[in-house]
């Protein structure tokens, strides 16, 4: 799926390669933990790679990689950047 510049989508609906910038996150008890590890809003990510079922994803965050399982990536709303990687 093709997603659009500015769009706002979930963090798991990112494609490989592609760069977003964090723009908030749903309320969870691993909230804190997510902020914990880089992922704050405003924050640039890309998602470096998938694993073969599409779970867990790596992604590139605050200039660290960080695997993260597509239920927490699903709580991870991202704006949509022009920029491939």
């Amino acid at each position: 799926m093709k997603h659009q510049e500015n769009e706002i989508i979930q963090l798991s609906h990112l494609p490989k390669g592609k760069r977003a910038i964090i723009h908030n996150h749903a309320e969870s008890d691993f909230e804190l933990t997510l902020l914990e590890m880089g992922c704050i809003p405003g924050e640039p990510v890309l998602v470096e790679m998938v694993a073969p079922l599409g779970d867990p994803l790596a992604i590139k965050i605050a200039g660290y990689y960080l695997s993260i399982r597509k239920t927490e990536a699903e709580k991870i709303m991202v704006t949509v950047s022009a920029v491939e990687a």
